[in-house]
């Protein structure tokens, strides 16, 4: 049976107004309009719906029974239909998922959660590690957002670049480049790669190339954390990000020295599914990441 679902909002207007002309003002019709709708509504209820007595017109028992029921799947469909854009942040219940790897979890999680924990209480945060090959978790919903140097390349996902981190050279204070780092020192050392992929090269390795030279990539690891542990106790130079690579840097005692060539910052990226985008939690969300990688950044 094919319902014509307009109906219900000229009904809810018929039993809360009283009259035809009442309801044709308050849902500004014409009142012929509205006294067609009425005979349809008659047609398919098999009911009056209203009845004139005297100079007025009331409900007939049957009116007076779906009275409620037809104002509150009324009020339901608007608010399906046209949804509330405000967000109130103090009744916000839910939990997000970042995806990111583990410098931007030490340099930007900290802040991300203070600055959640004073806006929005009820909000929890659940941070993974990234995958060692690409998953479907951003698209099935299983990730929020994802942090980190990728795009993207499906028109189904949005990217935003959050900004640029140059790139250092981090090692023990007594390392013997420690005073001085050149191009052929950097490449005579012993090197630790951070991949997710557990790549043995990296852009850098074109540039040494290119000037005659090649480096000795001992290992590739999956997190900067592991990378700069082994570099703790040996001669061992772990190529990373200024800024957000510092809260690691420091807590291993290491210490950075420029990149003795000149190198493309790395890139910051936030990514999400396109689902996402008229979400105003999840429009907040990528606002506080936004704000606590440039509280970052600035410090």
């Amino acid at each position: 049976m094919q319902l014509d679902l307009n109906l219900l909002t000229v009904l809810d207007a018929l039993l809360e107004e009283g009259s035809v002309m009442g309801a044709a003002e308050r849902l500004h019709l014409s009142s012929p309009a509205v006294s067609r709708t009425l005979g349809r509504l008659r047609a398919v209820t098999g009911d009056d719906i209203l009845v004139r007595t005297g100079h007025a017109m009331v409900p007939t028992p049957y009116a007076v029974a779906v009275r409620e029921d037809v104002h509150r799947l009324v009020r339901q469909a608007r608010e399906v239909l046209l949804p509330a854009r405000e967000l109130n942040l103090g009744e916000l219940d839910r939990t997000f998922t970042i995806q990111c790897h583990d410098a931007l979890a030490a340099s930007v999680v900290p802040v991300l959660l203070g600055r959640i924990g004073e806006r929005a209480p009820g909000v929890q945060l659940r941070v993974l590690a990234e995958h060692s090959a690409d998953t479907d978790d951003l698209r099935h919903g299983r990730v929020d957002l994802e942090l980190g140097g990728g795009r993207p390349d499906s028109p189904e996902f949005r990217s935003e670049a959050l900004g640029r981190d140059p790139l250092v050279v981090a090692m023990r204070p007594d390392h013997p480049c420690a005073a001085h780092l050149d191009l052929r020192a950097y490449a005579a050392q012993p090197h630790v790669l951070v991949s997710r992929r557990g790549r043995l090269t990296a852009p850098i390795d074109d540039v040494l190339a290119a000037e005659g030279l090649r480096r000795r990539v001992v290992a590739a690891v999956a997190t900067l954390s592991t990378a700069l542990q082994s570099a703790v106790g040996s001669d061992v130079l772990v190529t990373c990000t200024e800024v957000l690579g510092r809260p690691l840097v420091d807590a291993f005692g290491l210490v950075t020295r420029p990149l003795p060539v000149a190198s493309p910052a790395a890139e910051i990226c936030c990514n999400w599914h396109q689902r996402y985008d008229s979400d105003p939690a999840h429009a907040w969300l990528r606002e506080q990441v936004r704000a606590a990688l440039e509280e970052v950044t600035a410090g």
